[in-house]
């Protein structure tokens, strides 16, 4: 009886993986491969292991320093987390060329990630710029991210918590 029922149950669990194996490699990306994109630059960084100039200001107050970014993954990484390519977001995104810059926008209340714009140069992306926005009952901000390749790194940051005052954060990174 066991030897009956091991063969289909061996079966099915063989056609099952072979399943997932097609749906995987079926998903096609929807807009930008921001999460791509930037696993390649970060690659790229490391390296060429380059100075930066960076600065780093908290509501005005400013702090500059040259230096050498041993984790490019973890410096770039607000910028892999703006990954429009969700599953769940497919189709919330409007799509617009305009000038050489591709614009990718969102008004989903659910969607944090409220436009990516894409400027090119030839066949590489000059400038990237991507705006975030979250809020909820307590708690309010909205990023600024921009990145340009062999040039500059920038975050921007307002937030706001109920009951304190609103906080400016800035980093920019200039490469050299």
């Amino acid at each position: 009886m066991v030897k009956k029922l091991f063969i289909p149950v061996f079966a099915l669990a063989l056609f099952s993986c072979n399943q997932r194996k097609e749906a995987e490699a079926n998903t096609s990306l929807s807009y930008f491969d921001v999460k791509g994109y930037f696993g390649k630059e970060i690659s790229r960084l490391q390296r060429l292991n380059p100075d930066v100039d960076k600065t780093v200001s908290i509501n005005g107050i400013a702090e500059h320093k040259k230096a050498k970014i041993t984790d490019w993954t973890k410096e770039l990484a607000i910028f892999v987390n703006a990954d429009i390519n969700k599953t769940s977001w497919k189709g919330s995104f409007k799509t617009k060329e305009q000038d050489g810059v591709d614009i990718y926008t969102s008004d989903n209340k659910k969607i944090p990630i409220k436009k990516i714009s894409i400027t090119w140069k030839g066949q590489k992306a000059g400038k990237i710029e991507i705006i975030i926005d979250n809020k909820n009952i307590l708690y309010q901000s909205q990023d600024t991210l921009i990145y340009c390749p062999d040039s500059l790194y920038e975050i921007k940051k307002q937030q706001k918590i109920k009951l304190l005052k609103e906080k400016k954060y800035s980093v920019i990174g200039k490469l050299k």
